[in-house]
């Protein structure tokens, strides 16, 4: 088998299992692990994977700029904001991480609405500039450019400050055993912040996002209250976040 061909075999089985041991490939392919191994650390320098002990997960497709993430999933992403933005009460502080479906959520908030957002997010902060009954707190830092959120320690020091009711947390990467993940380190330090100010945290993540794995971890599963995915996840995908405890919201997504 030629190597292009053994690389497209791993990223099938990867496709329809959702993960890759490597142990298991070496036998199947009549290879060495080393080669596996190789095979691997290739395919995710190319964004295709992300390696973890012993095999592989899927990697997020969070990878991708702010830019190119907005034309994702677009239904899907509205469907999940209308079914969140139903979780929050008049009153409340809410804390919106920034992120293309957060976005969505802050343009689904009812016009009747009084609350208090707190957001890392300028383009959230922008879309709630209008909104009649919404206190926007912009909380700053450094901008990092490609997923337009603000990060840094200045960042993390203001959410010190916050007691918020509800945190609406832009998901890059989930999965049952590892968790909330990144592909930011500062990104996962402002993440970490906004789970520990929040009584409670609502997770938003498109199937694409389920069961894949990014560099670096935020929390566990055990952070999130909430799990807000589309209608089209199977009860199986599921399956495991609900034994762990979460509480899965969906809404059918728009025609």
């Amino acid at each position: 088998m030629l190597t292009a061909e053994r690389r497209q075999y791993i990223l099938d089985i990867l496709r329809r299992d959702k993960k890759v041991l490597s142990s298991e490939l070496s036998t199947a392919l009549n290879v060495s692990e080393d080669t596996i191994r190789r095979d691997l650390r290739e395919l995710a320098e190319s964004g295709l994977l992300q390696r973890v002990h012993g095999g592989a997960l899927l990697a997020s497709p969070a990878i991708a700029s702010y830019a190119d993430r907005q034309k994702q999933a677009p239904k899907e992403k509205e469907a999940i904001a209308r079914a969140a933005a139903k979780l929050v009460c008049a009153g409340q502080v809410v804390i919106l991480d920034g992120g293309t479906t957060t976005l969505q959520v802050a343009c689904h908030l009812p016009l009747d609405l009084q609350a208090t957002v707190v957001t890392n997010s300028p383009p959230i902060a922008v879309a709630l500039a209008d909104h009649p009954y919404i206190e926007v707190v912009m909380l700053g830092g450094q901008l990092y450019k490609k997923a337009i959120v603000n990060v840094g320690a200045a960042t993390v020091e203001a959410l010190r400050m916050i007691r918020a009711d509800l945190c609406m947390l832009g998901v890059c990467s989930l999965h049952p055993e590892i968790g909330i993940s990144v592909t930011n380190l500062n990104e996962a330090y402002v993440k970490r912040a906004m789970i520990a100010r929040a009584a409670e945290v609502v997770g938003l993540a498109t199937a694409a996002k389920l069961d894949t794995a990014a560099s670096y971890v935020v929390e566990s599963i055990h952070a999130l209250t909430y799990l807000v995915t589309a209608s089209t996840v199977s009860d199986r995908v599921l399956a495991a976040y609900k034994d762990l405890g979460l509480a899965i919201v969906r809404e059918e997504d728009g025609d």
